[in-house]
C-alpha cells in the first residue's frame, strides 16, 4: 500500500512539474503570415521563451485565428488570453488613443518616439489600464495608404461614393467620411472577400498588411495617402498578467521593450522593398495632395477636441514634439 501511495504522488509530482513547465502563455493578432505583425510576435515569442526556459511558453496564433481585434480584447479582459496586437481599435477601448486616429498627425518614427515618451507612457497607457488592459511596449502597424478598384485617388474628392473598409474604431470612420467617401467598419480577416465580390471598392491599411492580405489581387490602385500613422500595442489583461509570477511578468515586459527595435527596422525595410512589388504586381501606384487632404482633415480635429476632455492639449503637445 505505502508503495502504491508513494508512485502516486510521484506521479501527481510530475503532472505537477509538467503543468508548470508547459505553461503556455497565447498570443493572437490579426495578421497573415508574411506582415509585420506576423514578424513581430514572432520575434517577441522567440525572445521570451528562450529566457522563460521551463517557467512558460509564449505561442503565436495570427490570422484572426483567436478572433478579431475586439474578441482579443474581450478575451484579454476575461482572462482567456495572454496578448493581443491592437492598432486603431484601442480608441475605441480608451478614447485618449483617437490622438493616434488623428490625420497627418506623426511626422516620423523620431517623432513617434517623443510622443511614446512624453505623451503615451504617462497618459495613455494608464488610460487602458482603467479600462482593464495593460500595454507592455508600442510597437508598429505602419503609415496607412489607400487601395480601391475605381480609380486613383489624389484629392479627397476622388473618394466621393467609394465603398471603403475601415477598421473597427470611429474616428476613422469619420476621416473618410469628412473625405468624401463610403467608410464602413469590417473586420481584417473579412476584407478580401468584401473586395473581390465588391461589397466594398476599397480599403486602407499598412504596406506590409495590403501586400499579406494579398489586396493586390483584388485592387487596381495603390494611392500613398500615409493619411494616418498607427502603432500596434502589446496589449495583455491586467488581472490575467498580474497573476502571473513576478519573473514571468519582468522577461515578458523587458523582451516585449527590447523587441521594439526589431519591429521599427523591420517596417522600415519592408517599407522600402513592397512599394516596388506592389508596381511589378500591375497595381498604378499613385503619390497624392497631401495638402488637400490635410485641409480636409481639420474638422476630425476639431470634433475630437470637443468631444473628448483634455485631447486638445495632448494634440497640441504631440505637435509640438515634432517641430
Amino acid at each position: 500500500m505505502r508503495s502504491i501511495r508513494l508512485a502516486l504522488l510521484a506521479l501527481l509530482i510530475g503532472v505537477s512539474e509538467s503543468a508548470l513547465a508547459q505553461m503556455e502563455l497565447k498570443f493572437g493578432h490579426v495578421g497573415e503570415p508574411g506582415s509585420l505583425f506576423d514578424s513581430s510576435a514572432n520575434e517577441f515569442a522567440k525572445r521570451a521563451n528562450a529566457k522563460l526556459g521551463d517557467k512558460a511558453r509564449v505561442v503565436v496564433f495570427g490570422s484572426s485565428q483567436l478572433g478579431g481585434d475586439k474578441e482579443m480584447l474581450q478575451k484579454l479582459k476575461l482572462g482567456t488570453l495572454d496578448f493581443a496586437l491592437p492598432s486603431t481599435v484601442m480608441s475605441s477601448e480608451a478614447d485618449l488613443f483617437g490622438l493616434f486616429e488623428m490625420p497627418y498627425l506623426v511626422k516620423d518614427r523620431a517623432h513617434m518616439a517623443r510622443i511614446e515618451r512624453e505623451i503615451f507612457w504617462p497618459k495613455l497607457e494608464p488610460a487602458a489600464e482603467a479600462k482593464g488592459l495593460k500595454i507592455l511596449a508600442v510597437w508598429e502597424n505602419g503609415y496607412r495608404h489607400i487601395t480601391n478598384s475605381k480609380r486613383p485617388i489624389v484629392k479627397p474628392a476622388d473618394l466621393q461614393g467609394i465603398k471603403l473598409r475601415v477598421p473597427e474604431g470611429k474616428w476613422r470612420l469619420k476621416m473618410f467620411q469628412a473625405y468624401g467617401a463610403n467608410p464602413s467598419p469590417m473586420k481584417l480577416s473579412e476584407v478580401f472577400t468584401a473586395l473581390s465580390t465588391g461589397v466594398m471598392d476599397g480599403e486602407e491599411n499598412p504596406l506590409t498588411q495590403i501586400y499579406s492580405q494579398k489586396f493586390q489581387e483584388v485592387q487596381s490602385y495603390l494611392s500613398l495617402s500615409g493619411h494616418v500613422y498607427t502603432p500596434a500595442f502589446l496589449a495583455v489583461g491586467l488581472r490575467r498578467f498580474n497573476s502571473l509570477p513576478a519573473d514571468v511578468r519582468k522577461i515578458l515586459e523587458d523582451t516585449a521593450k527590447e523587441t521594439q527595435a526589431f519591429v521599427y527596422a523591420q517596417a522600415q525595410k519592408e517599407d522600402d522593398e513592397l512599394r516596388g512589388k506592389f508596381a511589378a504586381s500591375g497595381m498604378k501606384v499613385n503619390q497624392v495632395d497631401k495638402d488637400a487632404f490635410i485641409a480636409a482633415s481639420k474638422s476630425i480635429y476639431e470634433e475630437y477636441g470637443q468631444e473628448v476632455p483634455g485631447s486638445t492639449a495632448l494634440i497640441q503637445q504631440a505637435i509640438s514634439l515634432g517641430k
